[in-house]
């Protein structure tokens, strides 16, 4: 890869026009992201979206878009085409599907289809992101690397349970391919336009709808430092190595206190037991299922937060270059950007 030697604000050096890479999922958030990034790190890009997708993530970015459909293996080729470099950022991120299936067959279906006509189409190297959702995590909650064992009851969830799936398969092609693997954490900042779910709940907190919370903890990242980790991890990852690309461990109570200083708002007090809320949590379940309609929480979601999803990203430090900010300026740039996007009076 020719290299010019100017640096950006990924802190990797610009490169060649004509190494094009095909961003997956770049109509999304943490694929927006990458595709900002990789476009700002000099590569010709070329971004896929699906028929009917809003493309406002993409304004302004100097890229070819490409029709592709995870359900849709016969879009592959085309959106394959010439390209060097494959980031396949795409996935069904929910916390609750009414249909599982559809989920499974484009989170592992479609994914490991897309690898293998990457493969096929000449693709010399693959990013897959896959989630720290398909880690373990240790039974005393401090943080889990790359290496902590799984146990079945760590992937609670659909979503999970598919990324868990899905990472397994990818393994498996990287036998024969030259695919590296990251595991980005729990993304906030601009671009949210969903909103994930956890932008939702950053959301929601800001306007004030959370007055109390869970005793549970999760790893905060910015997502432009999980843009930055896929270019390093595309330069310089080991072929078929896994890198969590994480941010700060942080409780929820902690997350809450950072949104209500940026927002001007009191910090929510009032902390409540998992176990009185799981009949509520069923209730909202069965009321979503027949609605469509997302449900606040499930028993699922409930079961998750029993546990503190604190992970480690020293190896991606160590064998990336990977230098993640800290999770304050993560929430201060998303509510920055709703504020703007109108979704935070």
């Amino acid at each position: 890869m020719a290299l010019a030697g100017w640096q950006n604000n990924t802190g990797l050096k610009r490169v060649a026009q004509d190494d094009l890479v095909l961003v997956t999922g770049a109509t999304g958030f943490v694929g927006a992201a990458v595709a900002r990034a990789a476009r700002a790190a000099g590569y010709k890009l070329r971004v896929t979206a699906r028929r009917g997708s809003s493309r406002s993530n993409l304004t302004g970015l100097e890229a070819e878009v490409a029709y592709l459909d995870l359900a849709d293996p016969a879009s592959f080729p085309a959106a394959l085409q010439g390209c060097r470099y494959l980031l396949h950022v795409a996935a069904d991120y929910r916390l609750w599907v009414p249909d599982v299936a559809a989920m499974r067959k484009v989170n592992i279906d479609g994914t490991l289809a897309l690898l293998r006509a990457a493969a096929k189409a000449g693709v010399e190297r693959s990013v897959y992101t896959s989630s720290v959702a398909a880690l373990g995590l240790t039974a005393d909650g401090t943080p889990a690397t790359e290496a902590t064992p799984i146990k079945p009851e760590h992937h609670v969830g659909a979503y999970k349970l598919s990324k868990y799936d899905a990472e397994q398969g990818v393994r498996e092609l990287a036998q024969a391919q030259n695919i590296v693997i990251v595991n980005p954490s729990t993304p906030v900042g601009p671009g949210d336009i969903k909103p994930t779910p956890t932008g939702q709940m950053v959301l929601d907190a800001a306007r004030g709808k959370m007055p109390a919370y869970v005793d549970t903890g999760l790893n905060l990242v910015h997502v432009d430092d999980v843009a930055a980790g896929h270019l390093l991890a595309l330069k310089t990852g080991r072929r078929g190595e896994s890198y969590i690309l994480g941010g700060e461990d942080l409780m929820l109570r902690d997350l809450l206190a950072l949104v209500a200083a940026h927002s001007g708002r009191k910090a929510p007090r009032l902390r409540l037991p998992v176990a009185p809320l799981m009949p509520l949590a069923w209730v909202m379940e069965r009321i979503a299922e027949r609605t469509g309609k997302t449900p606040l929480m499930t028993p699922d979601i409930l079961h998750m937060a029993r546990k503190k999803m604190f992970f480690s990203s020293e190896k991606a430090k160590t064998e990336l270059g990977y230098t993640p900010r800290p999770a304050a300026r993560a929430v201060e740039d998303a509510l920055i950007w709703f504020r703007k996007e109108g979704m935070l009076a």
